[in-house]
């Protein structure tokens, strides 16, 4: 629950004004709360005096917000934006366990429909063989007993077995999963996710084959702790063996302006 230190609040009634539940008021001249909230955070984000807290959440985790020192440059985000890659080429190095927490961080910190904060990160790097081995053997079972995956998965168990590539997992050192209900919280914490990786000189793919290719393997999905949540997003996340010099060009926007 929202807890407001009455000493802290100068009642300028910012919260108040800015609750999406509707749950905060004044009363004598302070804010108080009177229950029915999401925890959306909007409050503690908003006081001035820092009066306001949620006790369940990680409260040492809350900075101030200087503008002038996260303000974003629209040229340079553009920028990013414009040359990121899907990277299917990965050297050897192993990525930082730092780098990774921040990854997790940028996904923890997407918005999420209703404050659901329902997403699960997975993140195998250190046991990446025994995935490996899990989802290899579920394609091969499901292309022996199933025409439909043998149409579509076929043809990648024959490259890994004759010319040695796999194409589901493509050298890269470590695989993010996402588990969510809801697609959409997944696929907003996988953008940001991705230009978290960006930002620390990693590449990205999202690899629907091995989302795919996962789920046919019931000892993988227990084995990454999925626990009933539907794997939405599957992200290959490395250094890149390759170097891009210039952006990709893309259609004119399909945009309408009424």
């Amino acid at each position: 629950m929202v807890q407001i230190n009455k000493e802290a609040c100068i009642g300028c009634g910012k919260c108040v004004d800015d609750c999406i539940s509707g749950c905060l008021l004044m009363d004598g001249g302070k804010a108080a709360y009177t229950g029915k909230c999401i925890h959306c955070g909007h409050c503690v984000a908003i006081c001035l005096s820092g009066a306001v807290s949620i006790p369940e959440y990680d409260m040492a985790d809350v900075q101030e917000y200087p503008l002038r020192d996260f303000g974003l440059d629209i040229g340079r985000l553009l920028g990013t934006i414009k040359f990121r890659r899907s990277i299917r080429h990965y050297t050897d190095q192993k990525v930082e366990t730092e780098k990774l927490k921040n990854i997790i961080q940028a996904g923890r910190y997407t918005a999420t429909g209703a404050n659901r904060q329902a997403c699960r990160f997975v993140v195998v790097q250190d046991k990446l063989e025994i995935l490996k081995s899990m989802v290899w053997i579920g394609v091969e079972q499901a292309v022996s007993t199933s025409e439909e995956a043998a149409r579509e998965l076929q043809r990648l168990i024959d490259l890994r077995r004759k010319k040695q590539i796999d194409y589901l997992f493509r050298n890269a050192p470590t695989v993010l999963y996402i588990a969510a209900n809801n697609v959409v919280d997944a696929g907003l914490a996988a953008q940001n996710m991705e230009l978290a990786a960006i930002a620390q000189g990693l590449g990205v793919l999202y690899n629907g084959y091995l989302a795919r290719s996962t789920a046919l393997s019931k000892e993988a999905c227990d084995w990454v702790c999925l626990d009933g949540k539907p794997l939405a997003v599957c992200m290959l996340v490395g250094y890149p063996a390759v170097d891009y010099r210039r952006t990709a060009p893309r259609k004119k926007a399909d945009a309408i302006w009424l």
